[in-house]
């Protein structure tokens, strides 16, 4: 692609300004050409603010202004449709996450993939940080021994008022609780370093907010590897903190923030036998970029310029998904679920809430 990538974004909410900043970063390689919202004045304020002309609708913009991507910053319940309308149109896509609401909503945009010359992509904007790429190159390079055990926690607080918002708290507009809408991202952060999962046992409850869904789960999740990882998500921890930890042979390595970290954020603590070149090339590895939008944006524009795969394929995305169900089934049927065990005669494969949450509906 030698001319400009023509990116429309659909939602005009707060997460769709990491996407224009991202848009503007890259002035020779890209151009937003075109926004829309449900709120026609939102949409209007973020185009004086950041360019584009505001389109009545997705349907408006995919007829009119020949995009080559277009960034879904829409509520989770509206990606699948919109995404499969762009790849009919032959345009890729950059979603945010959730990128569908079950396996089931996934794999149709699986099927729009195959048939569209457009490509799907999930942001997972905590991936493309110097660090986290990093720590996952130098264990998949043997440097830090065998993965032991780690702690994946997103400990955040959403009071009620939160969930005002109709779409929000709700199994057939959000997906799921904090597992889908905001542990996902360290989750899926922990999978890209660590490697596939191969078994989860969890718990799920709704201690205190009024939703449909979860408010407050917890897992151990089994790697491939053998290491075994503790994960809690929660929106009920007044101190937030977004806490992953990784325990090598050779090391620890830590990372705390809350919805974005830079290298400062990260620490590594050397075993007592681990050789001074580790910790040599910790300190040479940094200076890396931070996570956020704008790193992996560059990585699609990268793939869009050369024909390649996106950066977090379907294939990827629906690694994490896969991990999430099975967190929703274990912690509903109260037993162990394994990797692969949740196919079409699953009810968590076309709901994340199997065939109901035991604790009822939306308070």
């Amino acid at each position: 692609m030698s001319r400009r990538v023509r990116v429309g974004i659909v939602g005009t909410g707060a997460i769709a300004h990491a996407h224009a900043e991202a848009v503007a970063r890259e002035p020779e390689r890209a151009e937003l050409v075109a926004v829309t919202d449900i709120d026609a004045g939102r949409a209007a304020e973020f185009a004086q603010r950041w360019g584009g002309r505001v389109a009545a609708d997705l349907d408006d913009m995919l007829a009119t202004d020949d995009l080559d991507l277009v960034n879904l910053c829409s509520p989770p319940g509206l990606h699948t449709a919109q995404g499969e309308a762009a790849l009919r149109a032959g345009a890729s896509v950059f979603s945010e996450k959730p990128p569908a609401l079950s396996l089931a909503e996934f794999d149709r945009l699986r099927a729009a993939e195959e048939a569209s010359t457009g490509w799907f992509a999930t942001v997972s904007q905590h991936r493309f940080g110097g660090r986290a790429q990093w720590l996952a190159r130098r264990w998949r390079e043997g440097a830090l021994g065998a993965a032991m055990t780690g702690v994946c926690h997103t400990l955040w607080y959403r009071p009620d008022a939160y969930f005002d918002l109709p779409w929000r708290g709700r199994w057939s507009t959000e997906g799921g609780g904090p597992t889908m809408g905001h542990g996902i991202h360290q989750i899926d952060t922990m999978l890209s370093i660590l490697g596939p999962w191969r078994e989860v046992t969890a718990v799920a409850t709704r201690r205190a907010r009024p939703v449909e869904t979860e408010d407050l789960p917890a897992a151990l999740v089994t790697l491939e590897s053998g290491a075994v990882v503790s994960v809690v998500n929660s929106l009920l921890s007044p101190r937030e903190t977004s806490y992953l930890r990784f325990d090598f042979e050779a090391a620890t390595v830590e990372l705390e923030h809350l919805y974005g970290y830079e290298d400062g954020d990260w620490r590594l603590t050397a075993a007592p036998d681990a050789p001074a070149s580790l910790t040599d090339d910790w300190e040479a590895g940094a200076g890396g970029p931070g996570s956020g939008h704008s790193a992996q944006f560059a990585q699609v524009l990268d793939a869009l310029r050369d024909g390649t795969p996106p950066p977090v394929t379907t294939q990827d995305a629906r690694d994490t998904l896969e991990l999430l169900a099975a967190i929703y089934a274990s912690a509903f049927e109260r037993r162990p679920v394994g990797r692969g065990e949740i196919d079409a005669s699953s009810p968590f494969y076309g709901s994340m809430a199997g065939s109901g949450a035991p604790w009822g509906a939306r308070v």
